[in-house]
């Protein structure tokens, strides 16, 4: 089994995990970057993977088809990456947390579904274990040449959220934090790491699962009477409230510009107030995104 070896020592340190200043119940986890991430996933309620094996990535994907299933999950390998993130998106689009992983040229070719999460305010997480590029490139060697692209991973008006690793501790962290922000602003959150820091072996010190849950922010949802439900029709500032299936609720997903129902729609000042908003709802709360340390 890939599952890491977890040593059962637990620390009060204090980390900018949660809060500013709050002291979170650690973990050490010795591992690699990509099990770290799968582990961090599972461990922040992801129940849904859908993928395709590409280098340096595929271990995301090999550890959590192996720990999924135990959290009452599903991992499927798909017939090519395109597929893998639109199982994730249709996943997701249920109301349960999904995550898919790649590299370079496997965020290519999901570019359209991710353009469709995006315009459909599906969220989701993405893990890109950056390598060599462009093209085929290097599959097995190290590069950060990715960043760009997750700035504008797909064509049109939006915002891209993106994190980045800088270590293992963080190929965990970053992770659960990514989940929580794709709720928050309801569209893809990517997780840049690379080939080096995802293949790295050593020592984590991460929150307990204890800690990672009592910090899960779900997604809002919608509780009022069903007819006066309509999911896109938000604040400018906001992103929309998708309540899960099944639950009574009806709304429309298309990729098209669409109005408070999410049916498509040419009118323009609807169609102006839509990309607007997938701006909006990014830049005026870019407080609650911005983590980073300073090095002198």
């Amino acid at each position: 089994a890939r599952a890491a070896a977890i040593i059962e020592n637990n620390y009060r340190l204090p980390e900018n995990y949660g809060k500013q200043g709050e002291i979170m119940e650690m973990r050490e986890i010795i591992s690699t970057g990509n099990d770290l991430a799968a582990i961090a996933a599972v461990d922040a309620g992801c129940e849904f993977f859908g993928g395709y094996p590409i280098t340096p990535s595929s271990e995301v994907m090999h550890t959590i088809s192996d720990l999924l299933p135990k959290a009452g999950g599903a991992a499927i390998q798909m017939e090519d990456e395109i597929a893998g993130v639109a199982a994730a998106a249709g996943a997701a689009m249920s109301g349960v947390r999904a995550m898919t992983a790649t590299s370079g040229p496997g965020v290519s070719l999901k570019a359209e579904n991710l353009g469709l999460a995006q315009m459909a305010e599906v969220p989701m997480v993405l893990v890109n274990v950056m390598r060599g590029g462009p093209s085929t490139g290097l599959p097995t060697r190290v590069s950060q040449g990715d960043i760009r692209q997750s700035r504008n991973p797909s064509h049109g008006d939006f915002r891209s959220i993106t994190l980045c690793a800088g270590n293992l501790s963080e190929c965990y962290t970053e992770v659960v934090r990514a989940f929580n922000l794709a709720d928050r602003f309801m569209q893809p959150v990517f997780v840049l790491t690379d080939e080096t820091i995802g293949h790295m072996h050593g020592k984590a010190m991460v929150p307990t699962v204890e800690e990672v849950k009592k910090g899960i922010v779900p997604r809002k949802t919608f509780d009022g009477p069903a007819e006066e439900y309509k999911p896109y029709g938000v604040e400018g500032d906001e992103p929309a409230v998708l309540n899960p299936m099944f639950t009574g609720y009806r709304y429309h997903f298309t990729g098209l510009h669409h109005d408070a129902m999410g049916f498509p729609t040419e009118e323009i000042e609807t169609c102006r107030k839509l990309i607007q908003r997938l701006e909006d709802k990014v830049m005026m709360h870019r407080d609650e995104l911005e983590l980073n340390e300073e090095f002198m």
